[in-house]
């Protein structure tokens, strides 16, 4: 079934940022809300099941057959929760498979950035404690990554609605994040 793309705006700007002109020497997997045409599973095993299937995120980026980048996007629920077990069930995660890779698994580089990006666009500005919020959570997450048995050594948090990822300091701000994380 096909994703209503009018349904999540901000992974399709995101999705649109972030391509492979921009990143030449990567491959960049995007989900169906991002302008992809797959899920991304991510699993614990090299073993594809319903089992080990951990998560699907939103975007991958791969260097030399690895995954260098994890994107993941939250345009509705913005809550601690949410946040901190998106990035644990991929940090948890130690493969991509699927079948367009003809189910051979693709495992994480030796460094991993993840990077979340939140939508502030339901936000009252002048009233809202999630932009203090937030600047814990990614605090937090930095002071224990590595976790144990996990890859991923990275994390960061880009906000902002539709607009500002559309203007060019937004843009150039993650493109060039990612250009560094992903070296």
């Amino acid at each position: 079934m096909p994703v209503n793309k009018n349904r999540h705006p901000l992974h399709k700007v995101i999705g649109d940022m972030i391509r492979e002109s921009e990143f030449p020497d990567c491959t960049i997997i995007k989900d169906p809300a991002c302008g992809g045409n797959q899920n991304i599973p991510l699993f614990c095993s090299s073993v594809k099941s319903s089992q080990t299937e951990y998560c699907n995120v939103d975007l991958l980026i791969l260097k030399d057959n690895r995954i260098r980048v994890i994107v993941e996007i939250e345009e509705a629920d913005i809550t601690p929760t949410k946040i901190f077990g998106k990035f644990l069930t991929s940090a948890l995660s130690s493969c991509y498979i699927h079948r367009t890779q003809n189910d051979v698994p693709i495992g994480m580089g030796d460094w991993v950035s993840f990077i979340q990006v939140l939508d502030m666009s339901r936000l009252e500005v002048d009233k809202t404690a999630k932009f203090n919020q937030w600047e814990y959570i990614e605090n937090s997450i930095r002071s224990i990554v590595p976790i144990k048995n996990s890859k991923i050594g990275d994390y960061k948090i880009f906000f902002g609605d539709i607009s500002s990822f559309r203007e060019e300091d937004k843009r150039q701000e993650v493109i060039q994040y990612i250009r560094e994380v992903s070296k």
